[in-house]
Parts: structure tokens; C-alpha cells; sequence
């Protein structure tokens, strides 16, 4: 579906012909960025109070500085207000320009105010009532997706991706998408148990023949007689509505590819974009029979879709998207681990405080806070356990090792194979899914308040792409591949350190990633010889497992040494345990921070005051030498590059590479640190030069795990 655009007014080609005449003396109504709001422009039902930058304060907010024309999320002002019943569709119509200064904010708050003011009950209930009139009640049954689903491809302003929605706007599963899923089901169970899937050409052929074999149910254009047509028929699913849940779970969603392959090397460039996906929503399925169809065959077609809707529907299946829930399936997981986050948990997206209040203000004079001359956004995180989270942190684990051990463009390829990709498009061996999911304490939102906390059990399973003959292989790996990364870091915004508590916002930095098994593979010792002992025994273990997984298609190595997955110099590296990487134990006093964090925070602020320091003195001779104001702000520059490559940063700066300055945007932190209890274990990429390698100088009585010799 094109969505088109309002043409911008005072353009030439405006057509005037589909412009609503306006009568004499009649007044404008605009949707405004207040939302429920009348022409007086009193605060909405969203709007807070008190100095939170809502519609009350002290002070007087007439003389608050007005929002500046460009900061609308509108791109014409409609000459109607939405009822609570339109679609969300509604309100990407009116979007504003995609060149806007403010195109980021304005996009998530426009999704925002559609999100918060939806209101499809009556209309979903019709919907659904009517399924139910058209199968019968014997005929429906319900489905609920415990976490997220992604039906429908449909493209909006800017390349938002919207889910599926009839020609109302309503979001729903289609009757195709149902067909597919029971069909694809049927289709998956004739087809034989060891069938290489690495063999492409037979994969093709099985597949035919096993279409040929379900036309009796489904129908096929090749078949005779009866069985040209299918015996069932599907209707479209819609969600739930009610009190609590106003939209069917309709919610603002948000993707982000951090990591990407560029020219055989992995590339951090976190690309965060908002999109509508449906939330924990139950739908109401009805599906039936036909004049030819028996009782048995539409047991059988049920069956099959009940089977493939708890397999999942919709894209990003593998990633925990999708699955669908009705009645009490026999669990498949190869491998499960409950665990506890703490911390700053996993942050699913961005959110304003005050949808109608979206930039920050000045306590005192009410004008508009700046940086970089552009108003600042009021957004606050919002914490979500989210199964995506946890592949994406699998997935760079296992490049991390297979890089020290691999050449990277193989690592690619099994990388795709194992977690899927887009180029070329594979969905991936594993599906990781979360379930139990429970909040046990939201993040902290005062001083002395304690830190966010969320348990789950953490389900990985074979895909249906996953060749039979390599389930133990799989298995194998993952095990020791889930075991490295509990305890190598964590998970979400804080995943390279520690959980501590800090006397500003936020709270609490870092985060805690852990599980109460007991058992003798999962435990690490207490004493620092024996933990140095199962590390090592456990990275040896994955290396081994990944050799045997690779001999499965006939492109093993024995990993004779380690190699070196890249050019190390003091600003840049590769994530990736090579002969480059060390891996160390160490336990030290503490204070406020675990050891390892309190010295890297140490030497971090001390680059940070040096720069600050020379900024100064650069300034300062600005007036009477400018020659060595010059060098003493690249002497500043200098030092603040020199932060940023110990500890990561989001800010850009100029790097030498060689011969050549390179610019450099966000990088993560080339230093994990886990705190398990006793002792921390401290990952560092690039570690043979400084400021890294001063890093590991500075701390005392270190054990080595790795490399392990």
C-alpha cells in the first residue's frame, strides 16, 4: 500500500479541487500536538503537572517559550481531529516532511500519539463476533502471543514498517497468512526426517512432492477432481480489545541492527528505528469446513495450524517474534537456563514523558533546553525483556570466538547459517524465545531506590531450517556458547559492566546477568586456580564443538592457533578472541565498584580531566598565540580519542589510521567486565596496545584465561 503525501502548503501544484470549501466565518480545527485538546490549549488527559513539564508548575507557563513551527510531527495542519476509533493509518497520513531538522523525535512522537489514543474495541468486537457467526463457536478458538508478532509488510512514510490491516486500518492476521501456516506445517511433516537441507536442489524436489502430497487438504492446480480446492476455509484473524488493552496490542516496537558485516570484517553501527508490531495479543481463529471436506480432514487441517501457529508466524520468528499459544505443546527446547537481569535492563525503545510536552525545558524560565542547537528531546527508555536481546548477544559471542579461530568470511557464513541473515536471506538454525517472563521491580526512578529486576527462562530451539543430522552438533555448541556468555557479561544497555549504583540519573549503571543452576556445567568455582581451570576447559570445549559442527559439512579445521582477526592499533580493533585478546581473572578491595571497573573508571577519568585541562589552556591562548592554542586543542583532541578508545563513546571524533585521519562515530566499550562474586573476569579486545594495554598493566596479581596458553 503508497501512503502520498499532502502536498506542503503554498505549493504551486496544490489541488484545489479536492480541497474542502470553507465556510464564512468557520473556524479551523487542527489536530495539534496536545492531543485531546480544545482551541483553548489546555492540557490533555496525557499532560502531567507539578515541574515535570507538564500542564501545572509554579510558574507561569505564559511565558514559556513557544515550540518552534518545525518541531510539529504534522505535515499540514487536517482540517479534522481523529476519533479515538481511526486508524493508525490516520495519523501516518499527516506526517511531516522526511527532511525535517526534527524528523527522529517527531517520528516517535507521532507513533506515540496513535499508540496512546487508539481505540478499536468496538469495531474488533464486531470483527470478531462476525468470525464467530461465519465458523461457528465450535469452530474458533483463541491464540495468544506472549510477546510480539510481526504480520504484514507493509511500508509507511519513511519506511515504517506497519503491520498487517484491512481496508479499515484495523490491524489483523490474514486468512492467507493462516493458509500458509497450516499448509507449510502439513508440507514439513511429509517430508523426510533426514533430508539434507544443505542440498539445495533436493530440498526443491522434496518440497514439491510433499505439496503434491497435502492437496487432498489444501488443494493444488495440478491435482484432479476434487482436490484441485482446498476443504477448509480461513478467515481473518483479528486481536483481542478490551479495558485494558484499548488496541488489540497495538504498541510501538523498535529494531535495531547494532552489528553488520562490511567487507569481511563486523562493523558497529547501531541503527535504531520505530515501528508498529502487536504486543501480547490474543486473536480469535475461525476456520470451516467445506461441502467436500470430512470431520477427519478438518481435524487433521486444525491440527496442522495449531502445530505451525505455536511454531510462530510473521517475520523475525527465529528471534523470538511471533509464536502463538492455544493449547499445552510438549516443549522442544534443546537447551532452557532460567535467569535474573538486573541493572539497566534491555531498553526495547524510546518513549517522551509527556507525549504533548517533548522537549525539555528550563525549570526556572520555561525556555527550551539546547544541544548542538537543537531543542532536547524529554524521552525516558523503556525497559522490556526482549528474546532478540539475548540472540543478538549469542550471535556476537560466537563471532567473537570463531573470528580468533576462523578467517571471517567463513565466520560469516556460519554466523548466517546459525543465527540467519538478510544477504543472503537465511533464517537461522536456532530460535531463541522467551518464556515465564515476570518484572519483579521496575528501574529505579529516585535516589536509594533499588535497581530494575526482570526473570525469564531463556528457550533455544531448532528451526525448521536446521538439518536433522546436525541436531547434536548444534546442541553441543550452543550449550558451552550460552554458558560463555552468562559469564562473560550481560545482556541490554549495561552488558559490558557491572551492576553499581550511582547518586544521579541513572541510578544504576551496568547490569547483572545470571542464573541460580546449580549444576556442575553451569557453576563456577569460588577460588581463582580452578575458575581459570573451567574457563579455559569451557572456551577449549566451544572451540572443539564448533570444529565438530564445521566437519559436518565437510569444512573443518583443526585450529592449530589462534589467529589474528585484524590490524590492532591504539584506535582500533576487532571484537574478537584472538592472539590480540586477553581474558583475565582478578580480585582486588573495592569500595563503591567492583576492583576491575574502579581502576578502569580511574584511568578513564583521568584522560577526561587531561583533556579538560588542555580545552582550557587552548582557549586561553586563544588571544596572544594562536600557534600553540592550536596544539594544545589537538593535544585536547588527542586526549578525549584517547577515552574513548578505553572505554567506548558516542561522541565523533578523528582517528589516524596509517597514514590517514578517519572519522569515527559510537563505539561500544573494547573492555567487558563480569563480577562473579569473588573475582571479576575482564575481556579485552586490542589489549597489546595502550590505552588498553596500560589497562591490564595496572591490575594486580591477574590471572590469564586467555589466550590459554
Amino acid at each position: 500500500m503508497v501512503f502520498e503525501r499532502p502536498p506542503k502548503p503554498g505549493q504551486a501544484n496544490l489541488n484545489r479541487a479536492t480541497q474542502r470549501p470553507s465556510k464564512p466565518g468557520q473556524k479551523k480545527k487542527v489536530i495539534t500536538t496536545g492531543g485531546k485538546r480544545g482551541d483553548s490549549g489546555k492540557p490533555g488527559r496525557n499532560s502531567r503537572g507539578g515541574n515535570r513539564g507538564g500542564g501545572g508548575g509554579s510558574r507561569d507557563r505564559r511565558n514559556d517559550e513557544p515550540l518552534p513551527p518545525e518541531t510539529s510531527p504534522w505535515l499540514i495542519d487536517p482540517e479534522f481531529e481523529p476519533n479515538a476509533s481511526a486508524s493508525f493509518v490516520e495519523y501516518l497520513r499527516w506526517m511531516r516532511s522526511p527532511d525535517s531538522l526534527y524528523k527522529d523525535p517527531t517520528k516517535v512522537q507521532i507513533l506515540q500519539i496513535a499508540e496512546e489514543n487508539a481505540d478499536y474495541r468496538d469495531r474488533l468486537k464486531e470483527l470478531n463476533q462476525r468470525t464467530k457467526l461465519i465458523a461457528g463457536e465450535a469452530n474458533c478458538f483463541n491464540v495468544t502471543c506472549p510477546w510480539r508478532i510481526r504480520v504484514g509488510g507493509h511500508r509507511g512514510p519513511e519506511s515504517i514498517l506497519l503491520p498487517a490491516f484491512d481496508a479499515l486500518g484495523m490491524p489483523y492476521v490474514p486468512s492467507s497468512t493462516l493458509r500458509g501456516v497450516a499448509r507449510t506445517q502439513a508440507i514439513r511433516e511429509k517430508l523426510a526426517a533426514d533430508l539434507d537441507y544443505s542440498n539445495k536442489e533436493a530440498v526443491k524436489k522434496a518440497w514439491k512432492e510433499a505439496d503434491r502430497q497435502v492437496a487432498e487438504w489444501f488443494g493444488h492446480l495440478d491435482a484432479e477432481g476434487s482436490d484441485r480446492t482446498g476443504k477448509v476455509i480461513f478467515l481473518d484473524a483479528y486481536p483481542v480489545a478490551n479495558d485494558e488493552d484499548k488496541s488489540g496490542g497495538l504498541a510501538v516496537d523498535m529494531a535495531n541492527s547494532i552489528w553488520s558485516w562490511k567487507d569481511n570484517t563486523p562493523e558497529y553501527d547501531p541503527n535504531p528505528n520505530p515501528y508498529f508490531s502487536l504486543a501480547e495479543s490474543t486473536f480469535v481463529i475461525g476456520i470451516r469446513r467445506t461441502a467436500a471436506c470430512s470431520q477427519e480432514q478438518f481435524e487433521q487441517v486444525k491440527r496442522w495450524l495449531t502445530a505451525g501457529l505455536t511454531a510462530g508466524i510473521g517475520s523475525q520468528v527465529n528471534s523470538g517474534y511471533g509464536s502463538l499459544l492455544s493449547i499445552n505443546i510438549p516443549d522442544t527446547s534443546f537447551f532452557q537456563v532460567d535467569f535474573t537481569l538486573q541493572g539497566q535492563l534491555i531498553h526495547g525503545r524510546q518513549r517522551f514523558e509527556n507525549v504533548h510536552e517533548p522537549y525539555e525545558r528550563k525549570r526556572e524560565s520555561g525556555q527550551f533546553k539546547r544541544a548542538k542547537g537543537k531543542l532536547k528531546p524529554k524521552t525516558e527508555s523503556v525497559a522490556e525483556i526482549r528474546p532478540i536481546a539475548l540472540k543478538s548477544m549469542l550471535r556476537y559471542w560466537f563471532r567473537v570466538f570463531a573470528l580468533g579461530v576462523m578467517r571471517p568470511q567463513d565466520v560469516k557464513v556460519w554466523e548466517a547459517k546459525l543465527f540467519g541473515a538478510i544477504d543472503p536471506q537465511t533464517h537461522g538454525w536456532v530460535r531463541v524465545t522467551l518464556s515465564n517472563i515476570e518484572k519483579i521491580r521496575p528501574e529505579a526512578k529516585y535516589r536509594g531506590d533499588d535497581c530494575g529486576e526482570y526473570t525469564a527462562t531463556l528457550n533455544l530451539t531448532y528451526s525448521s531450517e536446521a538439518p536433522v543430522q546436525h541436531y547434536d552438533a548444534i546442541s553441543n555448541l550452543f550449550e558451552y556458547l550460552t554458558w560463555l556468555m552468562f559469564h562473560l557479561g550481560s545482556v541490554g544497555q549495561g552488558a559490558r559492566r557491572p551492576c553499581y549504583s550511582r547518586s544521579s540519573k541513572p541510578y544504576w549503571r551496568g547490569a547483572e546477568l545470571f542464573s541460580d543452576r546449580s549444576d556442575l556445567f553451569w557453576q563456577c568455582p569460588n577460588e581463582i586456580q580452578a575458575a581459570k581451570t573451567k574457563f579455559q576447559a569451557q572456551i577449549q570445549s566451544f572451540h572443539n564443538c564448533l570444529n565438530a559442527l564445521l566437519s559436518t559439512e565437510n569444512t573443518s579445521s583443526s585450529f592449530p592457533k589462534l589467529l589474528s582477526a585484524g590490524n590492532v592499533t591504539p584506535h582500533s580493533w576487532v571484537d574478537a578472541a584472538d592472539k590480540k585478546c586477553r581474558i583475565l581473572i582478578v580480585s582486588g578491595a573495592e569500595n563503591t565498584k567492583p576492583y576491575a571497573l574502579d581502576i578502569l573508571h580511574d584511568q578513564f577519568h583521568q584522560l577526561e580531566d587531561e583533556a579538560e585541562h588542555l580545552k582550557k589552556d587552548s582557549e586561553q591562548l586563544k588571544s596572544n598565540n594562536l600557534q600553540e592554542s592550536g596544539r594544545k586543542f589537538g593535544q585536547y583532541k588527542a586526549k578525549k580519542s584517547e577515552a574513548k578508545s578505553l572505554c567506548g563513546g558516542a561522541n565523533k571524533d578523528k582517528i589516524r589510521i596509517g597514514s590517514e585521519w578517519k572519522d569515527r562515530g559510537a563505539i561500544p566499550s573494547p573492555i567487558w567486565i563480569k563480577d562473579l562474586g569473588n573475582y571479576q573476569v575482564v575481556t579485552v579486545f586490542g589489549a597489546t596496545q595502550n590505552p588498553r594495554k596500560k589497562y591490564l598493566d595496572s591490575l594486580q596479581d591477574a590471572v590469564q584465561i586467555f589466550p590459554l596458553t
